[in-house]
């Protein structure tokens, strides 16, 4: 079970954490679409501060007899859905930026030939 105490400093975390993610969307240096896996990641923290005895059913759900190593497989699974979301990301991102390369090439070699055309006219 958690202390009050604990319970009220990991609440203060939540709250700067959701503020931070408010500010960053704000400052538009998040987009509003991958703010909300940060945004259901908070959501799932705060669940398990403030409901303990959900996470503790799941894992035992499971099979994990031991809190810690419970905790310890939840949170690298999280980390492994938001690297997965974040690769994702950047793929297409890269893609995006392969397909606009290639079309400003072919854009450039287009003024080239123009200018070439009107400079032997």
């Amino acid at each position: 079970m958690l202390s009050a105490k604990l319970m009220i400093t990991l609440g203060i975390g939540l709250s700067i954490y959701f503020i931070l993610i408010l500010v960053f969307l704000k400052h538009r240096a998040l987009d509003l679409r991958y703010t909300l896996l940060w945004i259901f990641s908070g959501i799932v923290m705060a669940v398990m501060v403030f409901f303990p005895y959900i996470f503790r059913a799941f894992i035992r759900l499971l099979g994990i007899t031991s809190t810690m190593n419970g905790l310890f497989v939840f949170f690298i699974g999280m980390l492994m859905i938001i690297c997965m979301s974040l690769t994702s990301i950047v793929s297409r991102q890269a893609g995006k930026l392969r397909t606009l390369t290639q079309e400003l090439a072919c854009l450039e070699k287009r003024i080239r030939e123009l200018e070439e055309k009107k400079q032997e006219d």
